[in-house]
């Protein structure tokens, strides 16, 4: 395994490129019920947030994708506060040759979408500090490998 190391103080907000795509009409579109063509996605500049735990998407991109709301839940913000999102699902993120599929907290408005630890963890990717990118893990590029223990 390759070990990155860098000086914290000399990293900056890190940004990837990916799909997100609605669940359900993927899953449609697989029993031939809608056309590919019919999946609402739509690509996303994301910041990359180790430091979040989910996957958060804004008003606009539900809407867009018409994704369902299928629960509320009560979160903690980093200054403390305690607030109520909806939670939608079902998900699928694409970056590069990786996917996962999860649910996604809505943040209100227009807010900053952000890509957190369990999707990260799923794709098997990591952020390159030095170039400041998100990856493929470079010990597998193929395909994504987890820990199951």
């Amino acid at each position: 395994m390759r070990i990155f190391i860098a000086n914290i103080k000399d990293m900056g907000l890190v940004y990837a490129d990916v799909e997100i795509i609605n669940g359900f009409d993927l899953e449609q579109a697989r029993r031939h019920m809608i056309g590919e063509d019919e999946v609402k996605r739509m690509h996303v500049n994301i910041l990359v947030d180790t430091g979040s735990i989910m996957l958060a998407i804004n008003e606009n991109i539900q809407a867009q994708l018409q994704l369902p709301v299928v629960e509320k839940r009560k979160m903690q913000l980093a200054n403390s506060h305690i607030v109520e999102y909806d939670i939608v699902a079902p998900v699928e993120v694409k970056f590069k040759n990786r996917r996962t599929s999860c649910n996604a907290v809505v943040l209100p408005g227009d807010s900053e979408p952000l890509l957190g630890a369990i999707p990260l963890e799923d794709m098997d990717v990591l952020i390159h500090p030095t170039r400041q990118e998100l990856i493929v893990h470079p010990d597998h590029p193929y395909f994504a490998q987890m820990k199951l223990k």
